[in-house]
């Protein structure tokens, strides 16, 4: 018969499953205008700095795709979606607000400029639906 697992053991396991999460974004603008060419350098910018190496990023312009737009429900660009990991996330402006879009993904940055999971743990918890509209 197997030793059951030590509490702190299976709480570290889950904080370094949840620090591996992919994040499955989508970026959508209008056309290549100046915000719009803010928003993919500000947010590319941000993934590279807390994401590196475990994010998706598809850049989508409405004006080509706007089956893509209506389908995703977008009435403003730049509009970056967080599909995964779940809840869905909705964000709209520049993303030149790195703070406001850390937390609008649900990441939360500890004291040594590394994100902590202990802090996106309790933030998923207590956020229970699955939408959420930000401004950043």
């Amino acid at each position: 018969m197997e030793e059951p697992k030590d509490k702190t053991q299976e709480f570290e396991e889950a904080l370094k499953r949840l620090s591996q999460e992919e994040y499955v974004l989508r970026l959508f603008v209008a056309g290549m205008s100046p915000k719009s060419i803010q928003a993919i350098e500000n947010i590319k910018h941000i993934c590279e700095m807390y994401l590196a190496g475990r994010y998706q990023l598809e850049v989508i312009d409405v004006y080509q795709q706007p089956i893509l737009a209506k389908d995703g429900q977008i009435v403003a660009a730049p509009t970056l979606v967080k599909e995964l990991p779940p809840p869905l996330r909705r964000l709209v402006g520049s993303m030149a607000d790195t703070e406001r879009v850390l937390i609008g993904m649900d990441l939360h940055i500890g004291t040594a400029g590394k994100i902590d999971p202990t802090l996106e743990t309790k933030s998923q918890k207590s956020k229970e639906n699955g939408r959420h509209h930000d401004q950043v």
